[in-house]
C-alpha cells in the first residue's frame, strides 16, 4: 500500500471513530506537536506551567472531534502537520493569555522538582482510549438531527456540492452551518480552553 492511500485510510478511519487509527495518528504525529509547543515554550518559566504534552493532548482532542464531524478536507500528510501545529501555536498562545489575564506572573515561579523528561511516556492507555470515544460521541450527542447527517455524509467524502444536491440547499450555506455546529459543540465540550 503507498503512502498516500495509507494516509488517506488512516483519515477515513480516525474519522470513523476507530481508536487505532486514532492511536496510529497520536504515534505519527505527536512528536511533531510537541516539539512546536516546547519550540514556542522559550520562557522556561511559563513551560513550567503550561506542559507540551497537555497541550498536545487538547490539540488532538479538538482535532479527533472536528474530524469526526468532517470539518476537515485534508489531502497530505503535510496539511494535517501543518494544521496540527497551527492548532498547537493557537493553544499555547491561548493558555499563555489566560495566565496573564488571571494576574498569574509566570515569571515568578520558581524551578520545580521533576523535569519534563521524568514525568510518565506519552503512551496512550486503555483509559485515554474510552475517554477519547467518550468524547467522540458526546459531541456526536451534541449535533442536532440535521447536524448529524451533514457530519455523516462528510464523513463518507462527500463534497459539499455531492451534499447540497442530495439534502436540497446551497453548499456554503451547509458548510457554514456544520461549521457553526461544531464551534458549537467544542465551546460547550470546552476543547477551546484546555
Amino acid at each position: 500500500m503507498s503512502d498516500a492511500l495509507s494516509f488517506e485510510e488512516l483519515l477515513r478511519r480516525v474519522r470513523d471513530g476507530d481508536q487505532e487509527a486514532a492511536h496510529e495518528l497520536v504515534q505519527r504525529y505527536e512528536p511533531a506537536i510537541r516539539r512546536a509547543v516546547r519550540f514556542r515554550l522559550s520562557d522556561s518559566r511559563l513551560g513550567r506551567l503550561l506542559d507540551s504534552m497537555d497541550i498536545c493532548q487538547s490539540v488532538l482532542a479538538s482535532f479527533f472531534v472536528r474530524a469526526a464531524v468532517g470539518e476537515y478536507d485534508i489531502q497530505q500528510p503535510e496539511q494535517l502537520l501543518k494544521l496540527l501545529v497551527a492548532m498547537a501555536r493557537n493553544k499555547l498562545a491561548t493558555q499563555a493569555r489566560a495566565q496573564k489575564r488571571q494576574r498569574r506572573d509566570y515569571r515568578r515561579v520558581e524551578p520545580g522538582g521533576l523535569d519534563e523528561a521524568q514525568l510518565a511516556a506519552s503512551q496512550t492507555s486503555p483509559s485515554l482510549d474510552v475517554a477519547g470515544q467518550e468524547l467522540l460521541e458526546e459531541a456526536q450527542r451534541l449535533l442536532s438531527p440535521d447536524e448529524r447527517k451533514l457530519a455523516e455524509l462528510r464523513r463518507e467524502g462527500l463534497e459539499w456540492t455531492a451534499i447540497a444536491e442530495r439534502l436540497g440547499g446551497n453548499p456554503e450555506t451547509l458548510r457554514k452551518q456544520l461549521a457553526r455546529a461544531v464551534d458549537r459543540v467544542v465551546q460547550q465540550l470546552h476543547l477551546d480552553d484546555r
